[in-house]
């Protein structure tokens, strides 16, 4: 089993989490009684009988097993909480900008703001299946397998399981409202064991926020405990749990007021009376909210408000997606910056070294908003390099200089100038069809908004080219 000790002190199973046998418990007339539970990723075909706990365990370890316990995609201060996966989480296929009659030109799609149990379970409950799904930054989810082991004198006579499914979500885009939803789902139970005795406690804790003075107001119907038969009885094992921070407790410049967490659900297996036993803990993913109130965001709340002033969404990195389909408003930018991204050193200016960031999670871009002169630097810096490679004439037949990462990056053309650390000349610009470049910041500019983008390195985004 890997265990990894994190902040806290607390040891963490990030493959196979079980429960240590306690040496003391019970022996009745007909033998040893013992129960073994264990805590394993969804996707790990149940056993078809009674299985020793020998057996279970072999399953877990064969699993392909990330081996962090949080998202790979998580930005912020939840991003070094603890052990991050070492695979990407499952993902949504990225919204495509669509056309739109005048006044507004190009349209961004709204991210999702719900995610439904069958969609959780068809990205995560299956052989070889991802940990964790990442639908949008207002809609992801996560989830667990509870199985025990039961036997008398050494040999197996049943083993009980259940799934808890965890799907968190931010309904309206003005709601500092974070839901959870629970689903036990998947029981299943074979011999005759009494699991009338086998208790679950189900919650959802925040062991970590920053600032740690923040305090959250809660509701729902968390937590609970429940015996497996009381359970699988219930019409729909479905719980809920809301969690809400008040603006005026963050932090971040210009006035972001941003609170970060960290949302772990456990479910404990509690010791069986009667049965050579101990607790079991299982710990799905950990989510990463967050709620802002910068005012540079939607915030349609505020203002007479203050109360309900921001929203909240999930520390995740967003994708912004563009195409290069000869329908697409964005089309002369987007495969301006597919070049940039497969031939790097073909692009201007000339750097042998070129490294053009945006599209993995360990080179995101960072959104730069409220340094305005540092955005007119990044611009200048690309406009002279149009002129420089493309002579003074390259807006002739209606086109603009088009730059990646764009200006209002971090990473932008001028990055070098601020960032003595930062590689020089790690950028590319290109004329472009001015209707499509426009077009292609509107959208950017939308998709900043949409997604709940702030300024600076604790929040992030990637771009995608599709055709």
């Amino acid at each position: 089993m890997n265990l990894r000790r994190l902040r806290d002190g607390a040891l963490v199973a990030t493959a196979v989490l079980m429960a240590t046998l306690t040496p003391a418990a019970s022996a009745d007339e007909h033998g040893d009684l013992e129960r073994v539970s264990f805590a394993l990723p969804l996707g790990i075909a149940a056993p078809g009988g009674p299985v020793t706990a020998d057996a279970v365990r072999a399953l877990g370890e064969k699993a392909e097993l990330a081996d962090g316990i949080t998202a790979l995609e998580t930005v912020g201060p939840v991003a070094s909480y603890a052990p991050r996966a070492a695979t990407a989480s499952a993902a949504a296929t990225p919204a495509v900008p669509r056309a739109q009659a005048a006044p507004a030109a190009v349209s961004y799609p709204a991210p999702a703001r719900s995610i439904s149990l069958a969609e959780c379970q068809a990205k995560i409950d299956r052989p070889g299946g991802d940990k964790f799904y990442v639908k949008s930054r207002f809609a992801v989810c996560t989830g667990i397998s509870m199985i025990s082991t039961w036997s008398r004198n050494g040999a197996p006579v049943g083993t009980s399981q259940l799934k808890v499914f965890i799907r968190g979500t931010v309904p309206k885009e003005a709601d500092r409202t974070m839901k959870f939803d629970y689903d036990v789902v998947g029981f299943k139970k074979v011999g005759a064991i009494p699991t009338n005795r086998e208790m679950y406690k189900i919650e959802g804790t925040t062991p970590k926020t920053w600032p740690a003075s923040a305090r959250k107001t809660q509701g729902g119907n968390l937590p609970v405990t429940k015996s497996f038969d009381a359970l699988r009885a219930m019409p729909s094992a479905h719980f809920t749990h809301t969690v809400r921070y008040a603006p005026g407790q963050g932090t971040g410049a210009g006035a972001a007021d941003v609170v970060f967490a960290v949302y772990q659900p456990v479910i404990t297996a509690s010791a069986v009376p009667g049965w050579i036993s101990a607790p079991s803990i299982g710990k799905p993913f950990m989510l990463a909210p967050r709620w802002d109130a910068a005012k540079y965001l939607n915030n349609p709340t505020g203002g007479s408000t203050p109360a309900n002033k921001g929203s909240a969404s999930f520390s995740y990195l967003a994708t912004l997606n563009y195409s290069t389909k000869a329908t697409a408003p964005e089309r002369g930018a987007a495969a301006h910056i597919k070049k940039a991204f497969t031939t790097p050193k073909a692009t201007q200016p000339p750097n042998g070294d070129k490294r053009i960031p945006g599209q993995t999670v360990d080179a995101p871009l960072h959104r730069l908003y409220l340094d305005a002169q540092r955005r007119k630097d990044n611009r200048a810096k690309a406009l002279s390099n149009c002129r420089r490679y493309f002579g003074p004439n390259y807006t002739q037949g209606g086109k603009d200089c088009d730059e990646y990462p764009f200006a209002t990056t971090y990473e932008g053309a001028a990055q070098a100038d601020h960032d003595p650390h930062a590689v020089k000349l790690n950028f590319s610009v290109l004329p472009v069809d001015s209707t499509q470049n426009q077009d292609a910041g509107r959208l950017l500019g939308q998709f900043l908004t949409k997604n709940r983008i702030i300024d600076g390195p604790e929040d992030g985004f990637l771009v995608k080219i599709s055709s």
